[in-house]
């Protein structure tokens, strides 16, 4: 038989289906292995290229598939469905990975560490935690109005929703309800204080966090989360590939020679994104107070376009400027003055 050079792999969690290839594309073998079949026999492979769709469990099998010698790529979905032919199935996936694979051109995903994925569970626990908090702030909220107590927004108005649920106006069992949510309020507030010392109290180890810290809109949050999710910037060739990586360059249509540009594609790492406009909102509110320093990028684009536009357009170039100082290992600097 041939020697194998690509296998496309289709994963799922318990019956895997794999598409082997010769350097010239043909089809060597199409296999249906089971979880516990699927590890032997690329074992047993000799080292080759493996190609996956990136997805949840991709990166635990791409560090697994790497010990056994191979090469593993991970594509995303996006750019496997064009290698799909008429019908969907196991199979038929299989062989668009591999097809996907052996274009040159192809785009990949870096497979992640398990330290990255720990650090990507801490930061979506995190998350998942606020948005319980808001919905159960917010769900407090709308039943107390419908007994005519109106609370505006925020989690600082929770104390004087404390201190109305005691009115004689409410029924008993309207405030054993109220104080019920109250109380898992607290619970999640806890919680999530918990997760932000942990937060802070690893942002302090490492130096790379540090040095990120120094750019004006970046907390330890924000540095945690471009070092727990974001590949090594070797993998991007400049600033805008990073940018781009993240959503955060605008949308082309361009035809004919005629460049049109639309919003941000917001095509990426949605965590960093929202992470760094919210950073640059916070600056753009702070340091563009008044307008901001004469002069300044930052003073110039706010007296020509909304605040909100600038703050995107503020976060494309803190990414830019991420790029730099992690590609570069350099401080952050901003000899032109451009913000403050």
């Amino acid at each position: 038989m041939d020697e194998v050079s690509i296998v496309g792999v289709d994963l799922a969690k318990q019956v895997f289906q794999v598409h082997g290839a010769a350097q010239d594309g043909r089809v060597l073998f199409r296999k249906k292995l089971s979880r516990l079949q699927f590890p032997k026999f690329m074992a047993a492979l000799p080292p080759c290229v493996i190609a996956m769709e990136a997805c949840g469990t991709a990166h635990y099998w791409g560090r697994e598939l790497s010990g056994f010698g191979h090469d593993v790529r991970l594509i995303p979905p996006v750019h496997v469905k064009a290698f799909v032919k008429r019908q969907k199935n196991d199979a038929a996936d299989a062989e668009a990975v591999a097809e996907a694979a052996m274009r040159p051109t192809m785009r990949t995903v870096a497979v992640k560490t398990s330290e990255q994925q720990a650090r990507a569970m801490l930061f979506r626990t995190r998350d998942l935690l606020v948005g319980q908090r808001t919905q159960m702030v917010n769900a407090l909220r709308g039943h107390l109005a419908e007994h005519g107590i109106i609370v505006g927004k925020g989690l600082d108005k929770v104390d004087r929703l404390a201190a109305l649920i005691t009115s004689d106006n409410l029924p008993e069992l309207v405030q054993s309800m109220s104080r019920l949510y109250l109380s898992k309020i607290e619970q999640l507030h806890g919680e999530i204080d918990q997760i932000d010392r942990h937060i802070a109290a690893e942002a302090r180890k490492s130096d790379v966090v540090r040095r990120l810290q120094k750019m004006p809109g970046i907390g330890p949050i924000c540095a945690m989360a471009i070092t727990g999710f974001a590949p090594s910037m070797q993998e991007f060739r400049c600033g805008r590939d990073f940018a781009a990586w993240l959503g955060l360059v605008p949308r082309q249509h361009s035809s004919g020679g005629k460049q049109k540009l639309g919003r941000t594609s917001k095509m990426g790492q949605r965590d960093i994104r929202r992470l760094l406009i919210i950073g640059a909102m916070s600056v753009v509110h702070w340091k563009g107070r008044g307008g901001g320093k004469p002069g300044s990028w930052l003073s110039n684009m706010l007296a020509r376009k909304p605040r909100m536009l600038v703050a995107i357009a503020m976060a494309n170039k803190m990414a830019r400027t991420v790029w730099a100082m992690l590609a570069r290992n350099e401080d952050y600097r901003d000899p032109t003055g451009s913000v403050c």
